[in-house]
This record gives structure tokens, sequence and C-alpha cells, in this order.
């Protein structure tokens, strides 16, 4: 009797574990070059060389329309955009993204009002936004998820009809160009996250980017305490500055980005080949967009498969993640909603590891343990 064949994987347990993403590090020699400027300075924070200088280096690298301002973390930029605008009352929102969308929402003393998402690209409908708009509502606060674009002419429509402001939640959407130009050139404001999870980091950050010039001078004191001067104050304001130290890891991760860049891309579209066969459905790259590759999603036919993926990777030290289960429509601080779309969605997608070290034998581990 002949003997089954038996498909051996690598041995995983022999390396390390193996997350949803790993922050890259620059040599370190070269952080370590600009830290002992810092030293001879002693010039730590307070709009310091190096944010200036990283400032001024995003702006040119991304192609910016508009001026980019460098803060502490990416939900002070949501919570610094709201403010900036205004904004009271309704802001409609998507349930399908990271907690701080909705919450910095919460934070500021609006509230969100939850519109479904599109099967497409998993960003908020624009066919569902106009129902939901009433006298209380102020603003639209749509997230590009996994940097694919939300669908902004129709948005922008709906906004300048209605008199409404929209704010873009950018964080994942860094390097990634709609139409020839950046998406964070959309909106009245856009807000990015430099977060060690990010595709670009320094370590802690964000930044806010906004359309009309008296709104970037807002945002500029607002993020300083509101600081005119030594004794002067132009408006409320909060801590919302950065570092020496973060700016410093910025600019040093700034000059690897296009390779950064390049191998995630690369591992995207081994994931996208192996498993094309295969019972999960990517995410379509629209037309017109010069994707970053910062997340490789995949849909699952059910969550019972999604279930079964996870366990068996989890045995094997792999740890993919459910960006974004559950939806943000069941947090206990905001009204539930009827979305289906997003009860679906979120229950079927997997976010699969990506990194600029991940070993190409590792992801074809990953893929084996997809088949059924």
């Amino acid at each position: 009797m002949a003997k089954k064949e038996v498909k051996i994987l690598p041995d995983i347990k022999t390396v390390e574990k193996i997350p949803v993403t790993k922050p890259f590090l620059p040599p370190l020699e070269e952080y370590m070059e600009l830290l002992e400027g810092i030293w001879d300075r002693n010039w730590l924070t307070n709009n310091g060389p190096l944010v200036q200088e990283l400032e001024t280096k995003l702006t040119e690298y991304l192609g910016l329309d508009r001026n980019l301002l460098y803060v502490t973390n990416g939900t002070i930029a949501l919570q610094l955009a709201i403010k900036a605008l205004k904004l009271k009352g309704e802001i409609i929102t998507t349930p399908f993204s990271y907690v701080a969308t909705t919450s910095t929402i919460v934070w500021e003393g609006c509230s969100p009002v939850f519109v479904d998402i599109e099967p497409e690209r998993l960003t908020i409908d624009p066919n569902k936004i106009e129902s939901a708009i009433t006298p209380r509502t102020t603003a639209i606060l749509a997230t590009h998820v996994y940097g694919l674009p939300c669908f902004v002419d129709e948005i922008q429509d709906i906004a300048d009809r209605h008199g409404l402001k929209v704010i873009y939640d950018a964080a994942h959407a860094f390097g990634c160009e709609y139409r020839g130009k950046s998406l964070y050139d959309y909106g009245d404001i856009s807000t990015a996250s430099f977060h060690a999870t990010k595709l670009f980091h320094t370590i802690e950050g964000g930044a806010v980017m906004a359309r009309d010039p008296e709104v970037e001078k807002e945002l500029h004191h607002a993020r300083n305490f509101g600081h005119a001067g030594p004794e002067h104050f132009y408006n409320v304001g909060i801590n919302g500055k950065n570092s020496e130290f973060h700016a410093a890891m910025g600019l040093v991760n700034l000059r690897y980005i296009d390779k950064v860049k390049e191998e995630r891309k690369r591992q995207a579209f081994q994931y996208r080949e192996l498993l094309a066969h295969s019972d999960v459905q990517f995410l379509d790259i629209p037309e017109g967009l010069d994707y970053n590759h910062a997340y490789v999603p995949v849909i699952f036919p059910s969550e019972r498969r999604l279930l079964e993926v996870v366990k068996k990777m989890a045995d094997e030290g792999i740890s993919p993640r459910r960006y974004f289960y559950p939806g943000l429509d069941t947090l206990n601080y905001v009204k539930p909603a009827i979305l289906p779309v997003t009860n679906d969605v979120s229950k079927k997608v997997l976010c699969l590891p990506v990194y600029r070290d991940l070993n190409r034998s590792v992801v074809k581990m990953i893929i084996e343990l997809m088949q059924i």
C-alpha cells in the first residue's frame, strides 16, 4: 500500500513569532547621528529644527498642495481637526475603522452618526450619507480604509450642497496618490498617523493638513497650547506637539520609505498570486490609485472559516489581525445602528502579516495554512 503524501510546513517554531506587522527600524548609527545633534543643541521639543525639517521633507516627498503639521499622534490630529473646524452636533462617520475615528468625535462633545460602508472598498457609502443628514449635522468624517480612497467626489458634492465640512482619517494612506495627487490633499482637513505600526512611522506621531490657510493657522497654534508668543495666546489649545527624538526617527525612516513600500508591494502580490484560486477575496485596487500596500486584507466566505484559519496560524506563532472587528457601532458609548454590510464584512475580514523583512518562505507558509 502506497504511503500517503504528507505536506511538511517549514518549522516556524525555529523562528521568531510572526506579527501582523513590524516597525521598520533604520540603521542605528544613522539615528544616533541625529541624536548627537539633539544633545549638542539641547533642544528636545517645542518645534525644534528636526521637527521643522521633517514637516518640510514630508510635504515635499508627498507632493502636498497644503502644509503638513507634525503632531503627537493620529488621535490628537483628529481632535485638533474637529476643534479647528468648530464642529458641534452630529458628525456622520464610518463604523468600519479604528476606534479613534469614533472616540475622538465623542471626546470632542459631538455625536457620531453611523452610515454603512459599501462593499468594494469598505469605505463609507456615499449613497447612504444624505439620508442621515439632519439639521444638527455639521460634518462628514470618513476613513480611507487600508489606504483605499473614499468616493471623494461624491462626498464633496454632498458636503457642498449641505454646507458640511469634510475630514478624512487618512491614517492608512501614507504615500497613496489618487488621480495624481496625495490622498492627504482631499477634504477640508486630512489627518495622518505615524504610529510604529504604520507604513511610515516616527515611533509615535501624526499629522494634520488643512486646505484653508486660516484653519491651518488655528491648528498651528492649537497644537501648542494656543501660544502666539511667550505671553500671548491665539486660541484654545492643547499639548499636541512632538519631540526632536520622534522627528529624528521620521527623518531617517524617510530615507528608506521607497524600499519599504516596494518590499510590501512584492509581498502583497505574492499573497494575491498564490491565493488566486483560494476561497478568500482580495479588495480591488481602484483605477487611478498609486497604492502603498500598507495592509493585505482578505475576506473569507464566512466567519467560521476565518476563525479556523486564525486558530491554525496561532498554533504556529502567527498573528494576523481582524482589522476592523467588531464594528464601531457596538461601542458602549454610541447609539446602535442597522449596518448590514459592516456587520457582515467585519466578521469575515482578516489582515495578513506584511512588513519589510518578512521572509518569503514564511509568506508561503501562511498561504499553506490558509488552504482548505
